[in-house]
């Protein structure tokens, strides 16, 4: 449940990588007690889940509603660790900041029955070719050439 082209951003980091960012949320309950976020099998392509926030929906029970994500650590191993835990009445919100995770990511909601919407930045990051890179700098020679010198004014001389 990724909603595209809401957010979208390109930035050329250290003039070799191209970055997208699309807006990311999905909604855990008793009935879909879970969401894995996988990018496309693109070869040049690497996809990033970064977590903003997690909240409890309408509707919500009092009861602690617990979420955890499960992902690759920098070893190639899955881990499951908790990244929220809300209540109702004390904590019906939690602000992650910027979690970056790499895909695939599974989002869980391992107690309670919800609705909690877990929300955030879908990243894709790919590799900008040389060719890329120098069609870029190409158009901004010609857009220079285009610009003529302003001129300065004839005064016209008193008679």
């Amino acid at each position: 449940m990724s909603f595209n082209d809401d957010e979208s951003s390109e930035i050329g980091l250290a003039g070799q990588s191209k970055l997208e960012s699309f807006l990311f949320s999905c909604e855990l309950s008793s009935k879909v007690p879970f969401y894995t976020f996988q990018g496309d099998e693109e070869e040049d392509l690497e996809h990033f889940l970064e977590l903003r926030t997690v909240c409890l929906g309408e509707g919500a029970k009092e009861e602690s509603n617990v979420v955890e994500v499960t992902a690759m650590n920098h070893q190639g191993k899955t881990i499951s660790v908790p990244i929220a835990n809300l209540h109702m009445s004390c904590l019906p919100m939690v602000s992650l900041g910027e979690f970056e995770l790499k895909a695939p990511v599974t989002i869980r909601l391992k107690a309670g029955t919800g609705p909690v919407t877990v929300s955030g930045l879908h990243l894709i990051a790919s590799q900008v070719e040389e060719s890329d890179l120098s069609d870029d700098d190409d158009d901004m020679e010609e857009e220079e050439e285009e610009i003529s010198p302003i001129k300065p004014a004839k005064k016209k001389q008193k008679q």
